[in-house]
């Protein structure tokens, strides 16, 4: 936004925190009494660990990033996550320690409190700002200078927000073009604008083909006292999760932002692979590959694997491992481009009961324990399968930036394998990989549980999750 919301975002957290520290000794006083409370050590404990826990979770997931959005509903949606997890905390510190600190109603009390106090505070919150903007308190008067894609998307982005230290007078610009706001003059009229209307705040909303022309009107800006703020037309090299940095004092502009970038996340994703891959290895593995070779030796004689080369991260290739539910001569041709349909004469009737159930892809979970795939990612292409897809997306190793997973954002919307028709197929690989995009620039340890959580349930439903 153009004015600083370091006061709000700051008097956000602040509010946040004062009630759940309210709502913290609400809930003790209200399972047990005040003086109990106030003389056990071991709340204070744990009363840090939910302060120091519920700022960490906000920003995992994004809570504080926009103090202007108007969206209540993904704000209590929000607000329940954020809750949850206090519950988990005080539940696991209570199973620590070993000591009955509390009555279980403690927890609901806290939970209830929590989520309708600070579900309030944010409706009081937007209330305030839209008094605010109602009568235009503070309200900072903007001039966009360039009526073209740059500036109109300006101009709608900032109408989407509930901030009210803003109100845009117009648009300068040489071409006539359909604006909901008025054209005020062409650009070389810049001058006779500014002394004819009260104006706070420039946004210089021009390509880099006018960079001259963008020198001279900072110098007017300047001039005059204006605040200048200028939209670099770079839209078309990066995604909307661009990040800027400064190095020294040059401003770098990162075109991807990739959160498993950063080491730290990279190893909490690598450590709950290791877990989750290894117990399920001991728990399930352990009997249902003995169990699955049993079968398969009775049922269609062969190996008990498809092992197949795939493209893995940094494009670099690994073998991708899966019960085999194809004939050994179907399973051997394995660099043949042909989808498997429902009604597929090499799949043999156990392999379709293992694709029906999903547990042909259990092995995979030894891939991930030996680190060459995670949990959750794009899911990998065969080698020829990833040549054909290469026709169809320039920016196809873009999915390689990440190890890739056993499910995945795409497969949880339905974008699962090929399909016969070519057209169709094509179609489905571009939205696949636009979904895998999307997952690789806005992963978090929260979207990861939850397409776990989804890929459960959709296996419960009895959908086919790989390929």
């Amino acid at each position: 936004m153009i004015a600083s919301k370091n006061l709000a975002y700051f008097l956000r957290i602040f509010f946040d925190f004062l009630i759940l520290n309210v709502s913290f000794a609400l809930a003790a006083t209200f399972a047990q009494s005040f003086t109990l409370f106030y003389k056990n050590n071991l709340l204070f404990v744990l009363e840090f660990f939910l302060n120091i826990s519920w700022f960490f979770s906000a920003n995992i997931i994004g809570f504080y990033e926009d103090v202007s959005s108007g969206n209540f509903a993904n704000d209590v949606i929000n607000i329940f996550k954020n809750s949850i997890i206090q519950v988990f905390i005080a539940v696991f510190f209570l199973f620590v320690i070993k000591e009955n600190l509390f009555t279980r109603n403690f927890i609901l009390y806290y939970f209830v409190l929590l989520v309708v106090l600070i579900s309030i505070k944010k409706l009081l919150f937007l209330y305030v700002l839209k008094y605010m903007q109602k009568k235009e308190f503070n309200t900072r008067n903007i001039l966009i200078i360039g009526a073209g894609e740059i500036g109109q998307n300006f101009y709608n982005s900032l109408n989407n927000h509930t901030s009210s230290d803003y109100k845009v007078l117009g648009f300068l610009d040489d071409k006539k073009s359909d604006t909901l706001l008025p054209l005020l003059g062409t650009i070389d009229q810049f001058n006779e604008v500014v002394s004819s209307n009260k104006i706070d705040d420039v946004v210089i909303a021009l390509p880099y083909s006018q960079i001259g022309r963008i020198e001279r009107l900072i110098k007017i800006c300047n001039r005059n006292a204006l605040r200048t703020h200028i939209i670099p037309d770079y839209f078309q090299f990066v995604s909307r999760k661009f990040r800027i940095s400064m190095i020294d004092n040059l401003p770098i502009i990162t075109v991807r932002n990739e959160p498993l970038s950063e080491f730290h996340w990279r190893l909490a994703k690598r450590v709950f692979d290791i877990i989750v891959s290894f117990c399920f290895t001991v728990l399930i593995l352990s009997w249902v590959i003995p169990l699955i070779a049993l079968i398969q030796k009775l049922t269609s004689p062969g190996p008990v694997f498809f092992i197949q080369n795939r493209v893995g991260q940094r494009n670099k290739t690994f073998r991708c491992l899966k019960f085999r539910t194809m004939s050994v001569e179907a399973s051997s041709r394995t660099n043949e481009i042909k989808a498997t349909t429902d009604d597929d004469p090499r799949v043999t009737k156990f392999g379709r009961f293992l694709r029906k159930t999903n547990i042909d892809e259990f092995p995979q979970f030894l891939n991930v324990f030996i680190g060459d795939m995670s949990i959750v990612g794009p899911r990998p292409a065969a080698i020829s399968y990833n040549e054909l897809y290469n026709e169809y997306i320039e920016e196809l190793k873009l999915r390689h930036l990440v190890k890739p997973g056993i499910t995945g954002w795409a497969q949880i919307h339905g974008l699962r394998g090929d399909c016969p028709d070519e057209e169709e197929n094509k179609l489905r690989i571009i939205k696949r990989f636009e979904y895998d995009l999307w997952y690789i620039e806005n992963w978090s340890i929260i979207l990861d549980l939850q397409i776990i959580l989804l890929t459960i349930w959709q296996i419960v439903k009895g959908k086919n999750l790989g390929k």
